[in-house]
């Protein structure tokens, strides 16, 4: 089965179970498969791969904004800042895909494969 066509059945499944579409196909995983981007919905979504995905984006952002509107007038270091960023981002990213897992579980949704 082609990827639009498993994507397109587990957002009906995930519809049928009364999730929230902010859950199941957020604004910027949407974003990312406009851009062409192939990722499974996150509660169908590997867990690392959610990880990566969430930290990706979030780290850098959050990064950039509390360093325009904080560590740059608190004399942060770039480095520690950079640091900073990583970290906050990684917890991010490992916070979203264990909420992703719970929400599978507690949705009894199949694997991605299976569908």
């Amino acid at each position: 089965m082609a990827f639009e066509d498993k994507k397109k059945k587990a957002i009906a499944l995930m519809e049928d179970k009364k999730m929230w579409r902010s859950n199941y196909a957020p604004p910027i995983l949407r974003l990312f498969w406009k851009m062409g981007g192939k990722m499974p919905p996150p509660p169908f979504a590997p867990f690392c791969l959610n990880t990566l995905f969430f930290a990706v984006w979030f780290g850098p952002l959050w990064g950039i904004v509390m360093w325009f509107s904080r560590w740059k007038n608190q004399d942060f270091s770039v480095l520690l800042a950079v640091f900073t960023a990583l970290f906050a981002g990684l917890l991010f990213g490992l916070f979203m895909a264990l909420i992703h897992s719970w929400r599978k579980w507690a949705n009894k949704l199949p694997d991605w494969k299976s569908l």
